[in-house]
């Protein structure tokens, strides 16, 4: 195993990742704030509401483009940089990835023209209906690539067969109801809510504070204001709702985020602010709010929470085990009918994952020393300082969204929609959810971390067969391109709104002015 060849494995996926998920969140919230928008124009019939749908529509196909091209590269990357994850753990993973384009994407092609380009073919009642779809078909892939990704985080519903030695399914039905994957799902979901909610809000400041269409801005920014203020409350509850399904199933990555070291007894408090070590192994100039930890993580007052020296001794307890574990498979390897090797396996099946953490430092996990049980053992913790704030970061700027979309639901009430220090603030708002949402991500898999699949297979076991110079290669030719890719996005948004809603109504009348046909 070249270990460079799994870090550049890693940071390729890692950039891919994080670029796609510059689309998805916007693709997200735009789509069923269409829906609201349209909806209103059917029940008004006032045409400034067609319009209004008709504008962001334009955007929103701008960025659903860009969003299908990286997420297709990124499903690819499964078996062009991770073909033994795909291996040992495709039949439970791949499932969701199939169904999500059986399902959802072919939905979303199926309805996302009709959209475009049935405005002049279509009832306003079945176009509406169009709109829908696509909303429905953007978020229930969202849902499926995050059933998959949830299972990555809390590998529910499998079990690994000695007989094909590979992970392989037992109850989909709890692969489809993971805690994890639920959790991740609406609180995702959400984030992206609020992210199209703070671009509307942000384009439609922009346009007042230029004195333009003020009647399409006031009412784009209505429409934001009252969805963003219900998506940013839901953020922050579906985000605790998150650090519950933590307690249970992802121990580690909650005492990292908390940079928590030694097991705090009830009631937990959460550090507001402190310097993680890692070289001293504690958190200086602490400094914790009572009970908070303990009501988000165990929901009562008098449940400890678990630290990281504790799980560090536990994962040290599970790697012994693991070694006993990869012992009874080496002999059911050379004899498949081995009863007494069959018999040793079975009890300690579940502690595998954490035998195979030596390969990272022997060969042969039997020979490991107890230093290099230990060793694997700390690996199983991830950066806690990267953890510690990134998370607070994200927390952060989730809490500002709250007051951001509760001053513009009460601007919009009040019909001070031209309030310029306010406008100023919604533009100079626009980057922070995508900001929050990227951190989030990195949250939800340096936390994972050693892991490809939690407590299953280590990441740098999931790798292909590489070279350095092809990934160097690919990385470099992927970066220029999406680059490329990421310009030319930018400015065919910033070239739609510099155009204005009603570009397509001018150019309309400036044709009939010059004596041409209006259809042209």
């Amino acid at each position: 195993m070249d270990m460079a060849v799994v870090d550049l494995s890693r940071l390729q996926f890692a950039l891919t990742a994080l670029y796609h998920f510059l689309f998805v969140p916007l693709t997200l919230g735009l789509s069923f704030m269409l829906v609201i928008m349209e909806s209103i124009y059917v029940m008004t019939r006032r045409p400034i509401w067609r319009t209004i749908t008709r504008f962001w529509g334009v955007l929103f196909g701008i960025n659903f483009a860009l969003g299908v091209a990286t997420g297709i590269t990124m499903e690819f990357q499964f078996g062009m940089n991770w073909s033994y994850y795909s291996h040992y753990v495709g039949d439970i993973f791949g499932a969701p990835l199939a169904i999500e384009g059986l399902m959802a994407f072919f939905l979303e092609a199926t309805f996302v023209g009709l959209m475009f380009f049935g405005w002049d073919k279509l009832k306003p009642h079945a176009h509406l209906f169009v709109t829908f779809m696509v909303a429905l078909g953007t978020n229930l892939s969202a849902l499926w690539i995050l059933i998959a990704n949830g299972w990555m985080q809390n590998p529910v519903g499998a079990a690994f067969n000695p007989d094909t030695m590979r992970m392989e399914v037992t109850d989909f039905m709890a692969v489809l109801f993971n805690p994890v994957a639920q959790a991740k799902f609406v609180h995702t979901v959400s984030a992206g809510y609020v992210c199209a909610s703070v671009f509307v809000l942000g384009v439609s400041a922009f346009y007042l504070l230029k004195g333009k269409h003020k009647g399409f801005a006031k009412r784009s920014m209505t429409v934001a204001a009252a969805f963003g203020l219900a998506s940013s409350l839901s953020v922050v509850v579906l985000g605790d709702e998150s650090g519950y399904a933590l307690t249970d199933n992802q121990k580690m990555k909650l005492a990292a985020l908390e940079a928590m070291w030694r097991t705090e007894p009830a009631p937990a408090g959460l550090t507001a602010f402190g310097i993680p070590s890692l070289k001293d192994r504690h958190t200086h100039y602490e400094v914790k709010i009572p009970y908070v930890l303990g009501l988000i993580s165990t929901r009562s007052i008098d449940k400890p929470v678990i630290g990281i020296l504790e799980l560090v001794a536990v994962a040290e307890d599970r790697i012994e085990r693991g070694v006993v574990a990869y012992d009874a498979l080496e002999d059911l390897k050379a004899n498949p009918n081995d009863v007494a090797a069959r018999a040793r396996f079975e009890p300690v099946r579940n502690d595998l994952g954490y035998g195979l953490l030596l390969r990272r430092y022997v060969e042969d996990p039997r020979l490991a020393t107890p230093d290099q049980i230990q060793l694997a053992a700390w690996s199983t913790v991830p950066n806690v300082p990267l953890m510690f704030w990134t998370f607070r970061i994200m927390a952060g700027i989730g809490f500002l969204m709250i007051g951001l979309f509760a001053t513009a639901f009460v601007l919009c009430t009040l019909r001070k929609h031209e309030t310029r220090w306010f406008l100023r603030l919604a533009v100079l708002a626009i980057p922070l959810p995508w900001v929050a949402i990227e951190f989030g991500w990195v949250l939800a898999e340096v936390g994972r971390q050693p892991w490809a699949v939690e407590g299953v297979l280590p990441t740098f076991l999931g790798a292909s067969s590489l070279t350095v110079p092809q990934l160097w290669t690919t990385i470099i030719g992927f970066t220029l391109f999406y680059g490329a890719l990421a310009v030319v996005e930018v400015g065919l948004i910033l070239r739609a709104i510099k155009k204005g809603p009603f570009a397509e109504q001018e150019t309309d009348a400036q044709l009939a002015a010059e004596g041409a046909p209006a259809v042209a």
